[in-house]
């Protein structure tokens, strides 16, 4: 046996009672995990971080004085510490993403035992992976510090392929160079090739940032786009009204029966249900189904994918960015051996190289590129279509 390397946890909430709530419970859920300090106050965090040095920090973004935003816009130049929030439902929590912060966990009703012992379980678990994050500090706040951003490579193939994939594309990593938004373009957006197209991308931990830069490039005219993101249920509307006002394609939480059109992004609602692609005469549909987790997760990346690769098959695009985990992978793998093309967010720009890696290891992605670039490379496919 071998010793594993705690997780040196730092609680930051204005709740004595729930502070103790989680002193208590987190390190029960998992034994990785060591208290390492508590503050009701930002101001009071700011002061402890450098003698207690923890590993990740749970924090409240509901506080009175410094909030949870406020409180991320001051430590992450100073300290790259990942941050997992502690929020009610609330958009806030969506701010405090792209301000650093890595994940959150929606907070419990305490009357409630099977509520808060799935929130100790959920919160534990996000706390190690989130021990093993890239922090991505935005250039808003990032001061003096050098903004984390992808490493350049220049393009190289790999010499493996996919046994059984009809275009058998070999994985590539892609550096193409950034465009502004609004500079990018569909050749001709009206071809019946790209009314017949559907995007599947799933995501995970990072995520919330990560789809909101590839899916705020693309014009109004892109073919229709599924996410499936995981988060918990009521969140995901939040989400899907957010990046409507942020991006020029139409964005809305899927509802079971909603066409697959030109021009919008469905997400997939959160909670019981999982998402799946069916296809009605000659167009495309979503169901939302009920199912037990899949990878650990409702919805799944993995439902999602499979179901595209059995109805969309070589019309199909799929796209894999950061997350913990495997989900997704062998669903884009799936989706690839029946032509579909395929891409998947690189090490270097995801906020954990989790979903990613085990889908190029097993020779899911026929490109790899930073997630900066990938509109622009998916613009690029689309118009050789």
């Amino acid at each position: 046996m071998y010793n594993v390397k705690p997780v040196k946890l730092m609680i930051v909430d204005d709740s004595m009672v729930f502070g103790r709530f989680l002193s208590t419970r987190l390190p029960e859920m998992n034994k990785r995990i060591q208290v390492v300090g508590y503050s009701m106050n930002a101001y009071d965090a700011m002061k402890k971080i450098s003698s207690l040095n923890p590993d990740v920090i749970s924090l409240d973004i509901e506080m009175p004085g410094m909030n949870g935003i406020e409180f991320l816009k001051k430590l992450l130049p100073q300290h790259r510490i990942p941050v997992v929030l502690v929020s009610s439902l609330n958009v806030s929590v969506f701010d405090a993403l792209s301000y650093g912060a890595v994940d959150f966990v929606k907070k419990p009703d305490m009357s409630k035992d099977y509520s808060t012992e799935t929130f100790a379980r959920n919160l534990a678990s996000k706390i190690v992976t989130a021990s093993t994050a890239s922090v991505k500090i935005p250039r808003s706040i990032a001061q003096h510090e050098p903004v984390n951003t992808a490493r350049e490579e220049p393009s190289r193939a790999s010499a493996q392929s996919v046994s059984g994939t009809n275009n058998a594309v070999p994985h590539v990593h892609i550096n193409l160079p950034k465009l502004a938004a609004g500079q990018l373009k569909i050749k001709n957006p009206h071809s019946p090739k790209l009314k017949n197209t559907v995007i599947a991308l799933g995501a995970s931990t990072g995520g919330t940032e990560a789809t909101l830069e590839v899916l705020r490039d693309l014009p109004a005219d892109t073919p229709g786009i599924v996410v499936t993101q995981h988060m918990p249920e009521g969140f995901t509307g939040m989400y899907a009204e957010r990046l409507n006002r942020l991006c020029a394609m139409r964005v809305k939480e899927a509802e079971n029966g909603d066409q697959i059109q030109q021009g919008q992004v469905l997400i997939a609602p959160g909670g019981d249900y999982h998402l799946k692609v069916v296809k009605k005469g000659i167009n495309y549909f979503v169901n939302c189904v009920p199912g037990s987790k899949v990878n650990g997760h409702r919805p799944s990346v993995d439902v999602l994918f499979y179901s595209v690769a059995d109805t969309v098959r070589s019309e199909a695009i799929g796209i894999i960015l950061t997350g913990m985990g495997a989900d997704g992978a062998e669903g884009l793998l799936a989706m690839r051996k029946k032509g579909a093309y395929t891409i998947g967010q690189d090490k270097e720009s995801c906020v954990v190289y989790g979903m990613p890696m085990v889908a190029k290891q097993l020779g899911a992605v026929c490109s790899e590129a930073p997630c900066s670039r990938i509109s622009t490379l998916l613009i690029n496919h689309l118009n050789t279509l």
